[in-house]
Formats: C-alpha cells, structure tokens, sequence
C-alpha cells in the first residue's frame, strides 16, 4: 500500500498539479519543457518534480543534463486506490455542529 501522507504532500501544492497535469498532457517531458510550460523558475520546477517522483507519482531518466519525466501509471493507480479506500473507511456520523 502506497505512503497516504507522502503522497498528500506531494498533491498538496498547487505546482506540482500543474506539473502533473503537464505530464499527463504530454506523455513525457524533459525538465525544460516542465518548465517552459510553468511560470516558475527551473530549481523550483527540479524541487517539485524531486517531490513528486519521491512520492512514486513520476518516474524519470536522466541522460547527461537532460532528465525526462513521465507519469507512472500503475503508481497513480495505487494512489487512487488507496485513497479512495482511505475516504471510504471514514465513517460518517450524524452532525455535530449546527
């Protein structure tokens, strides 16, 4: 089962959404085009792809100063999994407030 807090981390800044979604948009891409596509410079860009692929959500290659990024997809699908089975476990109880 997927780490819940390091992947809530990593989806818990507004940056690395968009980089996602960049990744997901384009199948791979190299730093620079992660950051071309961002209004952030490239060591805040190469920080958050470091989160990311330390929570599993990327995958990447480094080929001299070139690194590719892409989604790992049986990663996210883990994620989705385990966090669907998070929220679902919740229970519910009448409200107390109001």
């Amino acid at each position: 089962m997927p780490d819940l807090a390091l992947i809530a981390r990593a989806l818990s800044h507004p940056a690395r959404l968009d980089i996602l979604r960049t990744l997901g948009a384009n199948g791979t891409c190299h730093c620079a085009d992660v950051v071309d596509a961002l209004p952030l410079a490239q060591s805040t860009v190469s920080q958050h792809l470091r989160v990311l692929r330390e929570a599993g959500l990327i995958c990447g290659t480094t080929d001299g100063p070139r690194s590719c990024y892409c989604l790992d997809a049986d990663a996210l699908a883990d994620a989705r999994a385990a966090l669907g089975s998070f929220f679902d476990a919740l229970a519910v109880p009448e409200p107390c407030c109001g």
